[in-house]
């Protein structure tokens, strides 16, 4: 099956300071999806992006279809941004969900 990888695997995040997160995949994938999971609570989505760049407040998240990386880039690093950080990536421009 498709290997998805990320890296660092942990990361200790300082105040102030400018983290990134990198997923790398095993085949060629049409989208990514960015969340994170806050200490014992749910999955709050941060991006969905197809290859390109979105920014969304301090969160910056890139796609690089042909090199197959996805880097999520944190400014300003808070205690707010505290928690697990996971990647997914589909083959599909969009996800369709079977009835």
């Amino acid at each position: 099956g498709d290997n998805v990888q990320q890296s660092p695997s942990a990361l200790s995040l300082h105040e102030g300071t400018n983290p990134a997160l990198r997923c790398y995949f095993s085949t060629s994938m049409k989208s990514v999806q960015w969340f994170r999971q806050i200490p014992r609570g749910s999955l709050i989505s941060l991006f969905f992006l197809a290859p390109g760049t979105k920014e969304i407040g301090r969160l910056k998240s890139t796609f690089d279809s042909k090199e197959r990386y996805s880097t999520l880039h944190i400014s300003g690093a808070q205690l707010e941004d505290s928690g697990t950080y996971f990647c997914a990536a589909f083959r599909k421009s969009r996800c369709s969900q079977k009835a």
